[in-house]
């Protein structure tokens, strides 16, 4: 018999994902999630596992929840390990109490992993303490959506005599009736209201204003579910307390080219400093299943001197190859062994050994320069369409080498949907290598990238973006901390 697990998404940052919501969603084979999950969120779910998109909004259920409930337990009775992934908490106006019932009926056995509130986690990003010493002592958090045809019904008369805290989920086509119920009860009209939409998310926006001119102007700035409402005198520290806003990449879209397998840290810096992070793997490396060139130097690594590694990537396949062969590190005794950067030689230690040569600019014409000291033959493991200029050195100082490709930069078909809606404004792209700038454009053939800033990572990226017209950035240094200073300085 199969199982269902709750899992909370939270409220729409992907950093607010529980750790084991994400080990949910990572074991899962079945995923029935809604509109509000985050895309970073959904990418965890396994490629082979069937998606279900249930999505819900205000006024338009794209499945009934009758239906919903059926669904669940019709994949748990197939024997598979169903994830219901909903926004938010799914105990908190979630209806996650309903889709167990058919489920405790027919014994299906279930779990409930809570997720991160939007009640308390948008007004924390919004700079709104829900509680303060100074100002009050409970907070009250209430739906302001009612059932399909029927009346708002709420006990404003309650709510003012607590004195707390008020927040509104889903209440934003309630907004007016709310703020007129709070008035009508006898709360003051200059007592502070703040309305927060897509909340957490880097194109979060809030809007501070009094009980009794909130209604007017949340409709003069045209705010749009998902957002919340909070009423209470802890609204007034909204501006002393912002945070978010004051983020270095606010409001900025960043598309991330990398491969999936080595984009997470890119993506992780720039959602931490407030960016959009958009992953489109536009490449990805495929160690060579046959390969006698690699198996050949590795039957004859006495007869090198050095061996170069030009890419994290490098390291794990020669290592892997190097073990097949029923051989280990004490192999390269006597090697010196040279790494393109610092990622590229902690790639090396991981496997128990330590660059020697990493050149002060990581890029192919810096690596040349810092090997034209090496004597006697040379070992090039890298990609099969690497940069001439290291075996052009090499040729030049007359330095005996082997260039052995151990993998090939293949171009993926990213979903360009992804991207399209962005084209229309200014737009950063990051390009870390010449080979993401070609898989970004082919990816997107007819399109007008006149808007897109690419953001590189070193001058022979650059000079491939700017071989393809594009707007064109680039890093004092080849490391992503220099990229992600890059970035911060773009003036969109």
């Amino acid at each position: 018999m199969g199982s269902v697990i709750l899992v909370g998404a939270g409220p729409g940052d992907p950093g607010l994902l529980t750790q084991k919501g994400r080990q949910a969603i990572e074991n899962a084979q079945v995923v029935v999630y809604d509109r509000l999950v985050s895309p970073a969120i959904l990418s965890l779910i396994p490629k082979d596992a069937e998606k279900i998109n249930v999505g819900k909004e205000s006024s338009n259920h794209l499945v009934p929840q009758e239906e919903i409930n059926r669904i669940l337990l019709r994949k748990a009775q197939e024997d598979k390990r169903v994830v219901r992934l909903k926004g938010g908490d799914p105990f908190l106006f979630g209806r996650g109490g309903e889709e167990l019932e058919l489920l405790e009926a027919a014994g299906i056995p279930f779990q409930v992993v809570p997720g991160v509130t939007s009640a308390l986690s948008v007004p924390a990003y919004a700079g709104i303490p829900v509680t303060h010493r100074d100002f009050c002592s409970s907070v009250h958090i209430i739906t302001g959506h009612a059932r399909a045809g029927a009346e708002l019904s709420i006990d404003f008369d309650a709510l003012k005599r607590t004195g707390g805290t008020l927040v509104f989920l889903m209440g934003v086509t309630s907004l007016p009736k709310i703020c007129k119920g709070l008035l009508d009860a006898g709360m003051a009209p200059d007592m502070p209201a703040a309305v927060v939409e897509r909340g957490t998310l880097p194109r979060q926006r809030k809007l501070v204003s009094t009980l009794e001119r909130l209604p007017l102007e949340a409709e003069k700035a045209g705010v749009k579910s998902p957002a919340i409402i909070v009423v209470g005198k802890v609204c007034s520290l909204s501006n002393r307390f912002d945070w978010f806003d004051c983020l270095s990449l606010k409001g900025k879209t960043v598309v991330v080219t990398r491969p999936e397998d080595r984009s997470g840290t890119l993506t992780q810096r720039l959602r931490e400093l407030g960016a959009e992070a958009v992953d489109y793997p536009c490449i990805r490396t495929v160690a060579r299943e046959e390969n006698p060139e690699l198996e050949e130097a590795i039957g004859n690594l006495s007869r090198y001197r050095c061996l170069v590694f030009t890419s994290p990537a490098g390291p794990e396949i020669f290592f892997r190859r190097l073990r097949a062969a029923g051989r280990d590190a004490r192999a390269l005794s006597g090697l010196t062994l040279a790494a393109i950067g610092p990622k590229t030689a902690k790639a090396l230690e991981k496997h128990g050994v330590t660059a020697d040569l990493v050149p002060e600019t990581y890029d192919s014409d810096h690596l040349a320069k810092a090997l034209e000291a090496v004597e006697g033959p040379v070992l090039l493991c890298r990609a099969s369409r690497g940069s001439t200029a290291l075996p052009e050195m090499l040729e030049r100082k007359g330095i005996p080498f082997a260039d052995v490709p151990i993998y090939d930069t293949v171009y993926t078909a990213p979903d360009p949907q992804k991207v399209d809606a962005l084209l229309g404004e200014k737009l950063l792209v990051t390009f870390t290598s010449a080979s993401t700038v070609r898989g970004f454009v082919e990816s997107l053939p007819g399109r007008d990238l006149k808007n897109v800033i690419g953001c590189c990572i070193g001058k022979q990226t650059e000079a491939e973006a700017k071989k393809y017209g594009l707007t064109t950035v680039v890093s004092q240094e080849a490391t992503m901390e220099s990229l992600m200073e890059t970035i911060k300085e773009v003036r969109l």
